[in-house]
């Protein structure tokens, strides 16, 4: 069904702990397919296993729980925070063996009869679709993270004042969609990581722009009671100037900890980050944000890349895949995948929980990929990452590349 990024099972420290985080990036990537607990544990009372899905009640995403006896089905809902916290207390106490399978991946953990866990990673052969939950399109796109009414917005163009009130400006609607999609996922990745317990949050928002989203994570950072210190880099001269005046003019620069700079992600070097963001950095700009990500120990790396120039030359057909790739547009998509696909596993082998997955649906923007990174709290072992690495080795080899940059970079 799947085919393994591994060479059969690992045995991480904190396996059950990598388990919850997979499918905390599932649920807020919106990517889970279905959640089975099976072989309880425990006084014999019928039960036969457990099954999960997500539904929308009331307007509210929450995790539905039925659990099947022999002789019945007793069905509970739960908020997604209080479904999750279920879920982990039930794995290796009351189920041995736990079965995930998102969009792209199938995840499965064991547990002995010692009690000692074991992850299996896989990906899927073919991506599969993911439920239609009832009604959940509708109500998700009324979810709003973020307050409109910020003062901030006028001077970014975000917003306008009509009849002495705030409004968005119609042209803007898009793209304040895809603003409070963004916070969505950056919460919840702040959440997995570990850093929503965390006094103080450290953001490097590279190619900030109009510094829609850099003024977005530090007004949602500020929202949380966080001592936000988020930094906007930005190689264009009046966008940074742009940028900091709106921040001075409302306060939120010097202790307040918004700022932006005019750099270059190639040889800018931060004092700490926490979270790494680079969005529609433009083709090889991607491998050296993730790259400084990399080196800064960063919890968190989010990128959404675009121009997939570097392999795509590189690359030659295998005899197999000709009559397919003969296409441009084919093989653009192929340079595409193969490139992002890297990056993931070198993200892997690197001691990161990666997810590679469309963030905003294609009408909004064509560059809606997203690569989420969540650094595992303990090191990749050297047998996974040789294996990673062995992984990444043969796929480079069957489309003749020469090159990665972000491989490069990491040897380097």
């Amino acid at each position: 069904m799947f085919t393994s990024l591994i060479d059969g099972p690992t045995a991480p420290a904190d396996a059950p702990s990598r388990f919850m985080r997979l499918l905390a990036l599932a649920l807020q990537a919106q990517t889970l397919v279905k959640l089975k607990l099976g072989k309880p544990l425990g006084d014999d009372d019928g039960l036969d296993h457990l099954q999960v899905r997500e539904i929308l009640l009331r307007g509210e995403r929450q995790l539905s729980l039925l659990w099947r006896y022999r002789t019945k089905d007793v069905t509970k809902n739960h908020s997604l925070d209080e479904g999750l916290g279920l879920l982990q207390s039930l794995l290796g106490t009351r189920f041995a063996h736990a079965h995930l399978i998102t969009r792209h991946e199938d995840v499965q953990l064991a547990y002995s009869r010692k009690g000692r866990p074991t992850l299996r990673v896989g990906k899927l052969a073919a991506p599969v679709d993911v439920p239609v939950t009832g009604g959940a399109g509708h109500d998700k796109d009324k979810q709003r993270y973020l307050d409109l009414q910020k003062p901030f917005w006028l001077d970014l163009g975000l917003a306008q004042q009509v009849r002495g009130e705030q409004q968005l400006v119609p042209a803007m609607a898009r793209k304040w969609k895809q603003i409070n999609k963004f916070i969505e996922i950056f919460a919840a990745a702040l959440k997995s990581s570990g850093l929503d317990q965390r006094d103080a949050v450290h953001v490097a928002d590279f190619g900030s722009g109009k510094g829609y989203l850099t003024f977005a994570m530090h007004d949602w950072l500020r929202q949380l009671g966080k001592d936000a210190q988020v930094t906007g880099v930005e190689l264009r001269e009046d966008m940074v100037r742009l940028c900091g005046d709106a921040a001075a003019r409302h306060g939120l620069n010097g202790v307040a900890g918004l700022r932006f700079d005019q750099g270059d992600v190639r040889s800018y070097t931060p004092a700490r980050i926490d979270v790494m963001i680079a969005l529609h950095a433009c083709d090889i700009a991607t491998d050296y944000a993730i790259h400084l990500g990399l080196r800064a120990g960063a919890q968190v790396i989010m990128c959404s890349p675009c121009c997939h120039k570097q392999l795509r030359p590189q690359m030659k057909s295998p005899a197999l895949l000709k009559p397919l790739l003969q296409h441009g547009i084919h093989l653009g998509q192929e340079a595409e995948m193969v490139t992002d696909g890297l990056r993931a596993l070198l993200l892997d082998a690197e001691g990161y929980d990666t997810q590679v997955f469309e963030f905003v649906a294609l009408e909004h923007t064509s560059k809606n990929k997203m690569i989420l990174a969540v650094r595992r709290n303990t090191p990749a072992s050297a047998e996974h990452r040789a294996a990673v690495l062995a992984q990444i080795d043969d796929i480079k080899r069957f489309y003749g590349i020469r090159e990665q940059a972000l491989q490069s970079l990491l040897a380097a």
